[in-house]
């Protein structure tokens, strides 16, 4: 580190708990993040302070264990989450990704608002039309003996169901794929601003016409459903859209991409699976684990100490779920993936702030699981591929070409 970036230290930061933070937003690598960056970071301090961790190149505290990271998704007297995010502060707006960025007592209304959307019940009613969008595009693609599943599956799939849900038209896809890239997949900040402001734009108009025509979509839920005696603002009702953007477009195909990378680099696991389907639901929990995928914030709202290490009011905290699922202090074997272990998961978040979606997520995985082994014969990465992966964010690998006996 120079004597300038030690002189801008803030006071309270020990300089020898300075270091470079691989993770860092925007970046793309050949290296495997989960298999080689992560492992060395927790050979490091279990607190430990990047200047260029949080968007925009700003430093942030890096909180790499699991059970510290479990308190702080509990500590709302410490840490806040209420912050308006980096999107709308990239636009110049102050809306907030609904019920996410928000803390209690808030935080439980925007749940029991969102809540009955997602329940399992709800969720079961799906399961027919998920099926059978997942058929329909490996069925497309299995003649040919192979596929960029990225994106040929793993992003067009999701975001089929998500403008269903919604009540968007279908022939949205390629559009709303595009933003999403930008959006969650680009470095250049600028890039990333205008696909804001186009996502926002496009679903203000949406949200007008609900207000004005509602039907039955999620959208109309919430120009219509009311949140402590009353309706939600305007901002309320972008950030709520603007949340579910993100989550139902990026978290299903960025998880998918790292599960069919493994079962297609470890054939033994994509036999187990195919011999014993029934085991392809927790398989998926322990893919999360290891290949957890998401880094979100806090803010310090209030002095605290984290493993003996002071943590002052402003100050960024990551919350990586990545870092946690490779934990040695909570996992035994932290990076060999074991289909059949009953992984205590935080890759959903934790407590009050669980992903409201998980329920949909986790059967849309499945079932493009089930499907894809029943349908495709055993699968490979295509040869001299050369595999890149993005991280920062979302950490995933940017194409998996895939080859099967057709």
């Amino acid at each position: 580190m120079t004597n300038l970036e030690t002189a801008d230290l803030p006071a309270h930061v020990p300089a020898d708990l300075v270091r470079d933070y691989p993770l860092l937003y925007g970046r793309t690598t050949d290296e495997n993040p989960h298999e080689t960056m992560i492992p060395k970071i927790h050979e490091g301090p279990a607190v430990f302070y990047s200047l260029n961790a949080y968007p925009g190149d700003q430093p942030a505290w890096i909180v790499r264990r699991t059970e510290d990271l479990r308190k702080i998704y509990f500590d709302s007297e410490h840490f806040t989450n209420a912050d308006p995010g980096p999107f709308a502060a990239m636009i110049g707006e102050t809306w907030r990704l609904l019920p996410f960025e928000s803390d209690v007592p808030q935080h439980g209304l925007y749940r029991a608002f969102v809540n009955p959307l997602f329940t399992p019940k709800a969720m079961t009613k799906l399961e027919g039309r998920i099926r059978q969008y997942a058929r329909e595009y490996i069925e497309d693609f299995k003649p040919k003996g192979s596929c960029e599943f990225i994106k040929d599956f793993a992003y067009e799939f999701p975001i089929k169901i998500f403008l269903e849900l919604m009540g968007l038209p279908l022939e949205l896809t390629s559009q709303f794929l595009a933003w999403e890239t930008d959006l969650l997949h680009a470095s250049d900040p600028m890039v990333i601003a205008a696909a804001t402001r186009n996502v926002v734009a496009y679903l203000r108009g949406e949200i007008a016409a609900r207000q004005a025509n509602p039907t039955d979509d999620l959208l109309s839920y919430g120009v219509t459903t009311q949140i402590d005696g009353r309706g939600l603002t305007d901002d309320e009702l972008v950030g709520f859209a603007f949340n579910l953007f993100i989550g139902g477009l990026d978290t299903v195909s960025t998880n998918m991409a790292s599960q069919f990378r493994h079962l297609a680099s470890n054939l033994d696991h994509q036999a187990q699976l195919r011999a014993n389907p029934e085991m392809i639901a927790n398989a998926i929990d322990e893919c999360m684990r290891a290949f957890a995928a998401v880094t979100t914030f806090r803010t310090c709202s209030k002095e605290t100490e984290i493993q003996g290490v002071r943590i002052m009011p402003g100050d960024k905290v990551a919350m990586s779920t990545s870092l946690a699922g490779r934990d040695p202090e909570e996992y035994d074997r932290p990076n060999e993936i074991i289909l059949d272990r009953k992984p205590r998961l935080i890759s959903w978040g934790y407590g009050p702030h669980m992903c409201v979606g998980m329920h949909l997520a986790r059967r849309e995985m499945r079932i493009a699981m089930e499907e894809f082994l029943a349908l495709i014969p055993e699968f490979q990465i295509a040869p001299d591929a050369k595999i890149r992966f993005h991280i920062g964010g979302m950490i995933q690998p940017e194409s998996l070409p895939l080859v099967w006996n057709a």
